[in-house]
C-alpha cells in the first residue's frame, strides 16, 4: 500500500512540481516531459535488460497503433493539465480527476454498452446537475475540468483494449516515442517564439524541466508495482488521493477563489462521488455473499 499512496501523493503534488519550472510555459513543459520522459523509459529499459520485451510489443501492428492513440489522448490530458496549473486553475484541475469516474462509467455504457445500476444513474445525475451549477457560477462550462476527465477516461478505456500485453514502463516508452516528434516541433516553436527557459532562466528551472521524465515515470511505475499487491477496493479509493491534494493546493497553498456557487458544485460532485463508491461498495458485498460457480480456466491468445 505504500507504494499506492506514494504514487497518489505524487500525483497530487504535481501542480507544485510544475510551478516550479517557471518561468517554462506550459508547452514547453509538456514538450520537455515527453522527451525527458522517452530517455528515462530507454535508459530503464536498458538497465533492467528488458529491450525484449519492448521490441515483442513491436512485433504487433495493432498494438502499437493503440498506444499511438493513447499518446494522442495522454498529450491532451497532460497539456491541458499543465495550462490549468500555469494559469492558476488548479482547482478546475481537481474537479476534472474527481468527475473522470462518473465519465468512466458512462463510458462504459457509450461504449462497451455496460448497463447501469439505479444508484449508478443517480451519481450520474448528480454529476451532471454538479456542472450545470459550474457553469451557471463561472459563466461558461469547466471545460478543463471535462476535458482533462474527457480525455484521462477515454484514455483508460483504450488501455482497456490493449489489456497485458505490455507493462507500464513499455507503454509509457510507446506513447512517449509516438509523442516525441511533435515534442520536438513544439520546443522549436516556442525556441524561435518567446524563447526556451531550458538553460537560460538559471540553473532551478533547467533542473526541474530536466528532470521531468522522472517526474513522469517513477509515480506510474510506483502504481504499477501497488496495482499486483492491492486489493481492487482499496485501490479504488486511493485514486480520490491525488484530486484531494490537487484542491488543497490550489485553495490552501495557490489561494484560488472558491465562492459559494463553486464549493456548490463540488459538494454536488462529492456526493456523486460518496453514491457510485457505496452503491459499489454494496454491490461487491451482495456477490461475495452469492454462491460460488465453478472455476473456469481461461487461457491467454
Amino acid at each position: 500500500m505504500g507504494f499506492g499512496l506514494l504514487a497518489y501523493f505524487l500525483w497530487g503534488a504535481m501542480p507544485v512540481y510544475f510551478l516550479a519550472m517557471a518561468p517554462a510555459g506550459a508547452f514547453e513543459i509538456v514538450g520537455w516531459r515527453i522527451v525527458f520522459s522517452l530517455v528515462f523509459c530507454a535508459l530503464l529499459l536498458t538497465v533492467t535488460r528488458t529491450w525484449g520485451s519492448f521490441r515483442r510489443v513491436l512485433g504487433n501492428r495493432r498494438t502499437v497503433l493503440t498506444f499511438a492513440l493513447a499518446g494522442v489522448l495522454i498529450y491532451v490530458n497532460w497539456t491541458v493539465y499543465v495550462l490549468a496549473t500555469v494559469s492558476g486553475r488548479v482547482v478546475d484541475a481537481a474537479l476534472g480527476y474527481f468527475v473522470n469516474p462518473i465519465v468512466t462509467v458512462l463510458l462504459g455504457v457509450l461504449v462497451l454498452r455496460e448497463h447501469l445500476r439505479i444508484g449508478q444513474w443517480i451519481a450520474v445525475g448528480i454529476s451532471a446537475l454538479a456542472v450545470v451549477v459550474l457553469g451557471v457560477e463561472g459563466g461558461a462550462l469547466p471545460w478543463i475540468s471535462l476535458a482533462l476527465a474527457a480525455s484521462f477516461g477515454l484514455y483508460g478505456l483504450v488501455k482497456k483494449q490493449v489489456g497485458n500485453r505490455a507493462d507500464v514502463l513499455t507503454a509509457l516508452t510507446l506513447e512517449t516515442a509516438w509523442l516525441t516528434p511533435v515534442a520536438l516541433a513544439q520546443l522549436l516553436i516556442v525556441g524561435f517564439g518567446p524563447g526556451l527557459a531550458f538553460g537560460s532562466a538559471g540553473a532551478f528551472p533547467t533542473l526541474m524541466l530536466a528532470s521531468a521524465g522522472i517526474g513522469t515515470a517513477v509515480p506510474l511505475l510506483l502504481f504499477g508495482s501497488a496495482a499486483k499487491r492491492l486489493p481492487l477496493t482499496v485501490a479504488g479509493f486511493l485514486q480520490y488521493l491525488a484530486p484531494i491534494l490537487q484542491f488543497l493546493i490550489g485553495v490552501l497553498v495557490l489561494h484560488e477563489a472558491m465562492p459559494l456557487g463553486r464549493l456548490a458544485g463540488f459538494v454536488l460532485v462529492w456526493i456523486a462521488l460518496l453514491m457510485l463508491v457505496g452503491e459499489s461498495l454494496l454491490t461487491a458485498g451482495r456477490t461475495r455473499r452469492a454462491p460460488v460457480a465453478p472455476a473456469v480456466a481461461v487461457s491467454d491468445v
